[in-house]
């Protein structure tokens, strides 16, 4: 009898794992998704940057997940006629103090097997990037970039023509373990599956706790706000200007990020979001459920600077454009006009701590991907592999 395994979420972590799982299992696939087409959320609201494994620490999932995801996601695209450019990457200290953290970012990134990173001065950065300005930079010639809403349409495909489905407007409204199974309410249809995998971004929480098993860790919603850059500023980016990142955080700073359809993005940043969608302020809603967490309140409490600091930058462009210019000192606040932007589904855990690996957990007959921002969408093929590969056998 063939496998039935249900996926919770059409963005391009679960249409992987569907696509694996249909691919080399012989599984019978289903995915559901509640918005109306796919890559809706995380997946279509990102830049584009496929990382090289530069951040992570050795060893970590993120590490050997990204690693092992660039290659196979440069294949995939390679072989389906989709965008992908190596622009390479810069990582720039802009003062003497950030040099020893960018030395070790250079460590980092050779112990991961990172290729071509090199490290450069103030004159050598200029070669890569001609209106840039640093002390020093970390080189990584063959970070990407590439469409990421295009590779999960391009999934979604690969699933139909396994034999799989992917149903769209189909909301989750309650999930329950059987015997054996699991069964799953969407749509106003009952659904039954042998398996279940959730990949659900900003939605895990809510499904986790329709199937009973709401964790040690929660959903936090981080809005990321970007500017774009008009006109011949555009020209002044040629690839990927960084910050050096500050460890207490897994996100980047605001960075200069060209894409593959030319614009240049000056962003993101990281404001709590006051809704699980919060893709601006005057979306609201969930605030009883982010806030409930106790996590939530330990991470204000211990962060509350960092915070306030993030804030003012979402409500000021004055705040985009020094971070800009610390960068590139040739811009100026008319070369920026406001983009659109994301938000990031961000474990956080009991003690207030920032989960920063990918996390995921089986329960019986139900797999929760409980963690996975980016480098999710660069590593999500390799994601795929690994959640098949736990996912518990059909005994017969």
């Amino acid at each position: 009898m063939t496998e039935r395994i249900g996926i919770v979420g059409a963005g391009i972590v679960g249409l992987a794992v569907a696509r694996e799982l249909a691919a080399t299992r012989g599984a019978e696939v289903t995915v559901l998704e509640k918005e109306d087409g796919v890559a809706a959320h995380q997946t279509g609201h990102n830049s584009g940057v496929v990382h090289a494994g530069i951040y992570y620490p050795p060893g970590s999932l993120k590490a050997r997940l990204c690693r092992e995801g660039v290659a196979l996601l440069k294949d995939y695209c390679a072989a389906h006629g989709l965008p992908y450019e190596e622009v390479g990457k810069l990582v720039v200290a802009s003062t003497h103090a950030e040099r020893a953290g960018l030395a070790a970012l250079a460590e980092r990134a050779r112990a991961n097997g990172v290729p071509g990173i090199a490290e450069l001065d103030a004159l050598g950065l200029r070669e890569v990037e001609p209106h840039a300005v640093g002390v020093g930079a970390v080189h990584s010639p063959h970070t990407a970039i590439c469409d990421f809403p295009a590779v999960a349409r391009r999934l979604a495909r690969d699933v139909e023509e396994l034999g799989g489905s992917v149903r769209l407007a189909h909301p989750v409204r309650g999930v329950r373990e059987r015997a054996g199974g699991v069964q799953v309410l969407a749509a106003g249809r009952i659904f039954t599956f042998d398996r279940l995998v959730v990949c659900g971004g900003l939605g895990t929480d809510a499904v986790a706790a329709m199937a009973g098993r709401p964790g040690e860790v929660r959903i936090v919603p981080f809005r990321g706000e970007y500017y774009a850059l008009q006109g011949a500023a555009k020209e002044l980016v040629r690839g990927l200007i960084y910050p050096v990142p500050d460890p207490r955080y897994p996100f980047l700073g605001v960075h200069l990020t060209r894409t593959v359809g030319g614009e240049v993005l000056v962003g993101p940043n990281a404001v709590l979001a006051l809704a699980y969608e919060g893709y601006n302020w005057r979306k609201f809603g969930n605030i009883r459920q982010i806030l409930g967490w106790p996590g939530t309140l330990r991470l204000a409490r211990q962060h509350w600077r960092t915070g306030i600091k993030e804030v003012r930058g979402s409500l000021a462009k004055g705040a985009f454009v020094r971070a800009a210019r610390r960068y590139v000192p040739e811009l100026n606040a008319p070369d920026l006009v406001r983009a659109p932007g994301g938000v990031r589904a961000q474990a956080v855990a009991r003690d207030g701590r920032l989960v920063d690996d990918f996390v995921v957990d089986v329960h019986g007959n139900v797999v929760l991907v409980r963690n996975a921002p980016s480098p999710a969408a660069t590593s999500s093929l390799a994601i795929a592999k690994h959640v098949a590969g736990i996912v518990p056998a059909l005994v017969r």
